[in-house]
């Protein structure tokens, strides 16, 4: 993916995303969002004690994680989600975490992942003809947006249905196209690999609810902010409203006619709802909800040049949008809070970033600050370690040659990070401000 060139904070945030507001003409097939029966155990009701330290060894630790600075605000004290974090999305500073690496069932929030891992795949223009198959094992209860067997949908229709209406249906198309449910499988725990996303284990490509298939707060933030580098990712998180195209239809004289009804995005802190405002700035991400996962939600916001990202799962508290409300919580403290605390963690950058970036190419995951190259401690980690004067072979000119030249590596690839940690965010979610 190519590099975003360094400019200031204020050109970097001009629009590449239009929102498509299209009148209602049909109504859409099925609800999104709406809880499937579950297949898999429930989770535990604890955090185990020994998680993952990927990012920090704060992060592995159970409970609250946060470094309260003079002048900074108390963290709110009715959220009741198992787990959640709270990240600046350019530095990759990680300002306050609870149960950060809990390995929890991801619901639809995972389609992130699936659209980091296949939106470079496929032009939007393509077109493809749905065939029986690639509607077969959708699991019962699934998000459809309304796809037909025998119709024919551009790619940019299947990924408006994915990031919209969080329709199953659109997944196991592009999956298809993709090589089958199986290969896309692999190739998203290949993806989350690189990116670190240690906790996460894909089983399906859709978030269903299926036994062992499990990611945390962490890596949903990864997800995010490895997506948000890509043009299509940001509009299609970012897009309210869209028409999306129905069934063809031949009327008596033999006349054939394909309307399209609108769709609106699921995620309430986009368009609101009776109980919740649309939130000040926000620009996406995605949402889900399941039997077994409950209600899980990642969102990216910008006010005054801080762009954060928040991610919530499962409230304990089953009031309505209450998802969204906790997050929003979230978010309004990190604004207030985000130069007034200490980091208890960060963001780590992609396995393949240090090696793609020493062979002159650019990196193909997410951002992350100068700190970040040199971290992803914890289990699984392999993190490069520049070496040391002091160790074996004493302090001679070639041991101290050696630790100058990892560190100025490690210092290259973070600096290219550095380089590439800002997107511009959709100009018109900005405006809601």
């Amino acid at each position: 993916m190519p590099a975003i060139k360094k400019t200031t904070k204020r050109s970097l945030l001009v629009t590449s995303a239009t929102l498509l507001s299209l009148s209602l003409t049909a109504a859409p097939v099925m609800a999104a969002g709406k809880p499937s029966p579950s297949s898999s155990p429930t989770p535990s009701a604890t955090p185990p004690a020994d998680m993952s330290t990927v990012g920090g060894a704060r992060l592995g630790l159970p409970g609250t994680q946060a470094d309260l600075g003079s002048g900074a605000p108390v963290l709110p004290k009715d959220v009741t989600a198992r787990s959640w974090i709270v990240t600046d999305a350019e530095s990759g500073e990680v300002l306050a975490a609870h149960n950060a690496h809990w390995r929890l069932p991801p619901a639809s929030t995972l389609k992130m992942l699936f659209a980091d891992t296949l939106l470079p795949k496929f032009p939007r223009t393509e077109r493809h003809k749905v065939a029986v198959t690639d509607l077969a094992d959708l699991g019962a209860g699934s998000s459809l947006v309304g796809i037909k067997e025998n119709e024919t949908y551009t790619v940019h229709d299947l990924w408006l249905g994915v990031f919209l209406r969080s329709g199953n249906d659109a997944v196991h198309v592009l999956s298809a196209m993709n090589g089958g449910v199986g290969q896309t499988v692999k190739a998203m725990q290949t993806h989350a690999d690189d990116l670190q996303a240690l906790d996460t284990h894909v089983v399906t490509p859709d978030g269903y609810d299926e036994k062992g298939q499990v990611s945390s707060a962490y890596d949903l933030t990864l997800f995010a902010r490895s997506g948000l580098q890509k043009k299509d990712f940001r509009e299609y998180c970012s897009t309210v409203r869209a028409k999306f195209p129905g069934e063809t239809k031949k009327d008596k004289k033999g006349k054939v006619s394909r309307e399209s009804f609108e769709i609106q995005n699921t995620n309430r802190l986009l368009t609101g709802d009776s109980d919740i405002s649309t939130y000040q700035g926000i620009a996406g991400v995605k949402n889900g909800n399941t039997t077994n996962a409950g209600a899980t939600f990642t969102g990216v916001a910008e006010r005054n040049g801080k762009v954060l990202l928040v991610t919530v799962m499962n409230p304990e508290k089953h009031e309505h949008n209450e998802v969204y409300k906790e997050a929003a919580q979230l978010l309004d403290w990190g604004f207030k809070a985000a130069d007034k605390v200490t980091p208890v963690g960060e963001l780590v950058p992609p396995r393949s970033a240090d090696t793609s970036t020493q062979a002159g190419s650019d990196p193909s995951g997410g951002p992350s600050s100068t700190a970040s190259a040199a971290s992803g401690t914890g289990k699984g980690s392999t993190a490069p370690v520049a070496a040391s004067a002091g160790a074996k072979g004493g302090s001679s000119g070639a041991g101290i040659a050696l630790a100058i030249a990892g560190g100025l590596l490690l210092l290259l690839a973070g600096s290219a990070f550095l380089v590439n940690r800002r997107w511009p965010l959709p100009d018109l979610m900005r405006r809601r401000r």
